[in-house]
C-alpha cells in the first residue's frame, strides 16, 4: 500500500524534511534560491491580518500583501465564515447541468461596481488564464478575420504560453513557443503605439490588429500610464474597431487608490478588463474577464458558440461565494481609501528614507499601497558571495541590483521581522505592497525598519548576506 502523508503528518514535518521533500518531489533549486534567506529556514505557524507567527513564536510584518493577493491580509474572519458557512451547508460545488446562483450574483455585483456596459464576466482560476480568455475573446469578436494584438514592452500578463507570448519581461528569459501575430510599442508612448498600429495597417488603411492589452498601472515595474495617452488609446481603438484590453490581475480591487486604477480617469472605459489574486481574498483561486456586452454578445453569444471557451473549474461553488464575500469586504471597508492613506504615509516616509540614504536610494516610485524603492549600484560582490552566486545570476548585468536589494530584503527579515520581496522587471526594486488591512502603526514599523537597515550602508549588508549564505549552507 502506498505510504501517503495526511494533512496532520504535513504539519508536524520540521524544515529540513520539507527541504528534503521539495529536494525530492518538488525542485532542488527552489531549496537554494529560497533557502539562502531567513524566510526559506522558518516555517509558518499561522498567519492574520498582516502578520505572520512562525513556529517559534516569532511575529513577521508581511508587507509582500501576498504579492498582490492579500489585499484582505491573512484570514479575513468575513472570508473565513463565508467559506465555513458553504461547507457547514455541504453547497454544491461545480455542476455543468445546474445554474449557479453564486455565478449569477457574482456577475451581477461586478456590473454594478464597474463603468459603462462591463456587464459580462468569466471566471475561470488564474489571472494568465483570465488574460487568455480576454485574448480569445478579441479575436473571436472579429471573426478571426484579424491577426495582431499589441502588448507593451515591459508587459507582465502572466507565464502560460499564450499570456507569456504578450510579457516582456526578463523573468521569461526562456525562448518558449509564441502565439502568432503579437507586436510591441513602448510603454506610455503614443507615438510609439501609433507606430505600431502603421506596421500591421493595409494600404486601403483598414487594421489587422484585433485587440491591444496593456496595464493601466504596471505593478512590476512601478510605472503608470498618462490620462491622456490612456484616452487616446481608447479613442483609436473605439475608431479602429480594436478589443481594448485592460489588466487589473494585480492591481483590481483597491491597490492603488481606486477600486480599478482605470477608475482613476472617469469616463475611461476598457473593451474587457481582467481581474484575479485579492478577488478570491486571499482564500480562493478565481479570476475573472469581464466584457462590455456588445463585445461578448457578439463574440459568444449564441447557440452555437455558447461553449465555446469553457473550463472544468468555471463557477466553482466555494470560490464563486468567497469571492461575492471578497468583493463585499472591498467596498465596505474602504479599500481604495485605505489604499490612498497608506500612500499618504509611504510616498512622504519613503521620500524622507531617500533623502536621508542618497548613496542607497536611486528612486521611490508608486501610487495607493504599491511602492518601490530603487537602489544605486553598490560596491563590487564580494568574490565569496558572487562564487556562491548560480552562474546565470554572476552573469547577469544586474546581479549587484538584485544582490544588494536581496540584502536588504534579507536584513529586514532578519533583524526587525519585515518580511519583503523584489521585482524584476527592467527595474531592480524593493517592492512595498502591504495588504489594504495594515495601517499607519504597520506602516511605521516598516518604515522603520528600511530606515535601520540602509543605515547600515552597502558593505555591511552584502556582507551579512554573504554570512547568512554561508550559515544556511
Amino acid at each position: 500500500m502506498a505510504d501517503l502523508m495526511t494533512a496532520e503528518q504535513a504539519e508536524a514535518l520540521r524544515i529540513d524534511e520539507v527541504h528534503g521533500l521539495y529536494r525530492q518531489y518538488v525542485s532542488r533549486s527552489q531549496v537554494s534560491l529560497i533557502g539562502s534567506f531567513g524566510f526559506g529556514r522558518d516555517l509558518v505557524e499561522h498567519a492574520e491580518g498582516a502578520w505572520i507567527t512562525l513556529r517559534d513564536g516569532r511575529r513577521i510584518l508581511d508587507f509582500t500583501g501576498g504579492v498582490g493577493v492579500l489585499n484582505h491580509g491573512h484570514n479575513h474572519p468575513r472570508i473565513l465564515a463565508a467559506r465555513e458557512r458553504f461547507q457547514q451547508h455541504r453547497r454544491m460545488e461545480v455542476h455543468k447541468n445546474y445554474f449557479s446562483p453564486y455565478v449569477a450574483a457574482l456577475s451581477h455585483n461586478l456590473a454594478q461596481l464597474l463603468p459603462g456596459d462591463l456587464n459580462i464576466s468569466y471566471f475561470p482560476n488564474s489571472g494568465a488564464e483570465a488574460v487568455e480568455g480576454a485574448v480569445k475573446l478579441a479575436y473571436k469578436y472579429h471573426g478571426g478575420r484579424r491577426g495582431t494584438i499589441l502588448h507593451t514592452d515591459i508587459a507582465f500578463h502572466g507565464k502560460l504560453l499564450g499570456a507569456g507570448s504578450l510579457t516582456s519581461s526578463p523573468e521569461i528569459h526562456f525562448p518558449f513557443p509564441q502565439i502568432p501575430g503579437t507586436d510591441a510599442f513602448a510603454y506610455d508612448d503614443l507615438a510609439s503605439f501609433e507606430l505600431a498600429l502603421e506596421r500591421h495597417r493595409a494600404p486601403d488603411g483598414t487594421t489587422d490588429v484585433y485587440a491591444v492589452i496593456l496595464e493601466p498601472f504596471s505593478a512590476s515595474s512601478l510605472r503608470e500610464c498618462s490620462p491622456s495617452f490612456l484616452r487616446e488609446v481608447r479613442r483609436i481603438c473605439t475608431e479602429l474597431d480594436i478589443v481594448l484590453i485592460f489588466d487589473e490581475v494585480y492591481t483590481g480591487w483597491g491597490k492603488t487608490g481606486e477600486l480599478f486604477h482605470f477608475m482613476h480617469h472617469p469616463g475611461l472605459v476598457p473593451d474587457v478588463v481582467t481581474m484575479s489574486k485579492s478577488f478570491g481574498g486571499g482564500k480562493a483561486s478565481i479570476s475573472a474577464y469581464v466584457a462590455r456586452e456588445p463585445v461578448f454578445r457578439r463574440a459568444y453569444d449564441n447557440l452555437g458558440d455558447a461553449t465555446l471557451h469553457s473550463t472544468t473549474y468555471y463557477g466553482f461553488g466555494e470560490e464563486t461565494a468567497t469571492a461575492l464575500e471578497a468583493v463585499a469586504v472591498a467596498v465596505e471597508e474602504d479599500f481604495p481609501d485605505r489604499a490612498r492613506k497608506l500612500e499618504a504615509q509611504l510616498s512622504a516616509g519613503l521620500a524622507e528614507i531617500a533623502r536621508r540614504h542618497p548613496r542607497l536610494v536611486r528612486e521611490t516610485r508608486g501610487r495607493g499601497a504599491l511602492h518601490g524603492v530603487l537602489l544605486k549600484p553598490g560596491p563590487a560582490l564580494p568574490d565569496r558571495l558572487r562564487a556562491a552566486l548560480p552562474t546565470s545570476l554572476a552573469k547577469d548585468p544586474q546581479a549587484v541590483a538584485k544582490v544588494l536589494t536581496g540584502a536588504v530584503i534579507a536584513a529586514l527579515y532578519r533583524e526587525h521581522g519585515v518580511l519583503t520581496f523584489f521585482g524584476s522587471n527592467q527595474d531592480i526594486a524593493l517592492i512595498v505592497s502591504p495588504p489594504l488591512v495594515a495601517g499607519a502603526a504597520e506602516a511605521d514599523v516598516f518604515l522603520t525598519a528600511l530606515d535601520a537597515v540602509l543605515d547600515k550602508g552597502a558593505a555591511r549588508l552584502l556582507a551579512g548576506l554573504v554570512k547568512e549564505k554561508v550559515t544556511a549552507s
